[in-house]
């Protein structure tokens, strides 16, 4: 079951080198006093819609960006992202005569893992991008 500090008992391959673990840890108590992204009813329901594309009842579409940047998530960008995803729903529902999953992928892809801590650019050796949420702008 997921718990705030429950992904400290994992290895951590991919994570960025924090240079400051106070200010660490007043971010993670920080995060603590905000409400839910998610409401347990909203992943149930997902369970259940979920479950039924396994059964072959449905069809699952997820939709968005592989990376994202702070510079390019804007409402326009949101809203055209859902547009197409809904509008491929219509087509994939028609095609299919099954409900379709719709499943945003959005806001979350603000970082991202690397093999290396460092990469290679012109014969110089830079800290490796890992996105605008690890590096900054």
């Amino acid at each position: 079951m997921w718990k705030l500090d429950s992904w400290k008992q994992y290895e951590a391959l991919h994570l960025p080198t924090y240079k400051d673990d106070a200010h660490l840890n007043e971010v993670l108590n920080s995060l603590k006093g905000f409400p839910p992204l998610v409401f347990a009813g909203e992943v149930r329901s997902l369970r259940k819609s979920l479950a039924k594309v396994a059964e072959g009842e449905g069809f699952l579409l997820q939709g968005g960006d592989c990376a994202e940047s702070f510079s390019e998530f804007n409402a326009d960008n949101i809203r055209d992202t859902f547009r197409v995803i809904l509008q491929m729903a219509v087509i994939l529902t028609s095609g299919t005569n099954l409900p379709v999953v719709k499943v945003g992928r959005m806001a979350g892809q603000f970082a991202k893992p690397r093999s290396s801590t460092t990469e290679i650019k012109n014969s110089v050796e830079l800290e490796s991008y890992k996105g605008d949420i690890i590096n900054g702008i």
